[in-house]
């Protein structure tokens, strides 16, 4: 006598893709509206086309290419079930690393790994990622959303992300271009942005309920920490490709993630040129803080030098350029919706961030 076959299908495994054509359908009209000229199809193909033929007339044209995470900030999303800004986050983190050479954010993939797939829940998130795909002007032409049943519990998910940019070779900016005497130039961040997230749970999240956390308070001028914690990655590239495109006479630029100011300002420099940013005296930077940045500040305890090697210090870019160019670079990112600040100098040195 044979024995009997026991039938399980794939949604029994835990994968529903039912779901999944439901995710992708829900989620098709916010990746149309970031679509470019140069986008070829839609959603539904095994590859996504772009077409460079608008860019035949560059000397040299160059593709830059980025990825990266919002990394341990999406605990904090699943905690308060706030998923509609992650996206946005994800977006400017791989984005805002490729502008820094001068390059055009063309069209970004993203990777979407989730527990058990909910389909409202996954259309929030791309939602995000199309609205940050729209502010810095680049196409989102395809994705993946994986579901991850006995390997990531139910509500767990992360993001991954992955951007390619083009720049014709000639228009490059970098460290090559950057000499002792220029000036530094800050463009505020929103918040925490998305790096240092490890120390603001420990200090700021852990032990709160949902309820301390959407509380106001008045060290955060009446915003909750939940609002605060959440707020969404400034995004520079759109605004910033306009203003070189139209002539700003920028150097270089440096994106200030993880590592803060110390860590990343240095990236934009020669090796015999050092940065000395004005940390200014007991009150604090000649620029505004944040107000969450310098609670997570008193709350880790952290010395000023520990404090602008691990967050932003309310500086999301900086940018490099000429003592005479300063009032041009300044005029074309105000153009652009920014408030520019003069953060500090380049002197002769070793390629170091130094304070004064």
């Amino acid at each position: 006598m044979s024995e009997q076959v026991r039938h399980i299908s794939y949604a029994d495994a835990g994968v529903d893709v039912d779901e999944g054509a439901r995710a992708v359908d829900l989620i098709k009209p916010a990746v149309a509206a970031t679509n470019r000229p140069e986008v070829i199809g839609g959603l539904g193909g095994f590859g996504s086309c772009f077409s460079m033929a608008g860019f035949k007339d560059m000397e040299d044209p160059v593709l830059v290419s980025g990825t990266d995470g919002v990394g341990t900030k999406l605990a904090i999303a699943q905690l308060l079930d706030r998923h509609d800004t992650v996206g946005e986050d994800l977006v400017a983190m791989c984005v805002d690393d490729v502008v820094p050479i001068g390059a055009e954010p063309l069209f970004f993939l993203d990777y979407v790994a989730i527990g058990k797939l909910r389909a409202e829940h996954v259309a929030q998130i791309v939602a995000g990622i199309a609205e940050g795909c729209r502010k810095s002007g680049c196409a989102l032409v395809g994705g993946e959303m994986a579901e991850h049943p006995g390997v990531m519990d139910p509500d767990d998910y992360d993001l991954a992300g992955f951007v390619v940019g083009v720049v014709d070779r000639p228009k490059m900016i970098g460290p090559h271009l950057v000499h002792a005497g220029d000036k530094i130039i800050g463009l505020p961040s929103s918040g925490i942005h998305s790096n240092g997230y490890s120390l603001v749970r420990k200090v700021a999240i852990e032990g709160k309920t949902v309820e301390e956390l959407e509380t106001p308070l008045p060290e955060l001028g009446g915003e909750s920490l939940a609002d605060a914690v959440m707020r969404p990655t400034t995004i520079y590239a759109g605004g910033l490709v306009r203003a070189l495109k139209a002539g700003a006479p920028i150097h270089a630029m440096a994106h200030i993630t993880g590592g803060g100011i110390t860590e990343n300002l240095n990236r934009a420099l020669p090796a015999d040129v050092d940065a000395v940013v004005d940390r200014g005296g007991a009150d604090g930077p000649a620029w505004d803080v944040p107000p969450v940045i310098g609670y997570c500040v008193r709350a880790a305890g952290l010395t000023p030098d520990e404090a602008y090697k691990t967050f932003n210090m309310g500086v999301g870019m900086s940018l490099i350029c000429a003592p005479e160019d300063v009032d041009k670079v300044m005029d074309a990112v105000r153009a652009e919706g920014f408030e520019p600040f003069l953060m500090g100098e380049c002197v002769p040195g070793k390629g170091e961030v130094t304070y004064r």
